[in-house]
């Protein structure tokens, strides 16, 4: 499991994606990078992490999914998955 804090963090970083999203398209389109450097250090989207939607793991993601590898085998075996079952042969 996450810490709190780094949870909160992610949940920051989004906020601030959104945030400057149009602005960022713009100075971009203009070629204006010294603007582009002068925004936060967060609101570039590559510093986001996928992570866990139930235990903020950023380790093992299944982005069909949005939930780690260990939640997914834990959940498909108790039959909480649609359509996903365990393999036997």
């Amino acid at each position: 499991m996450a810490k709190e804090s780094m949870k909160a963090r992610e949940v920051k970083r989004a906020r601030l994606v959104d945030k400057y999203a149009a602005k960022r398209e713009q100075l971009k389109a203009e070629g204006d990078y010294e603007a582009l450097q002068a925004l936060p250090k967060n609101a570039s989207p590559v510093r986001m992490r996928n992570r866990c939607q139930i235990t903020g793991r950023s380790r093992g993601y299944m982005r069909q999914f949005g939930i780690s590898r260990i939640q997914f085998r834990e959940m498909a075996s108790h039959g909480l998955i649609p359509g996903v079952k365990k393999a036997s042969w």
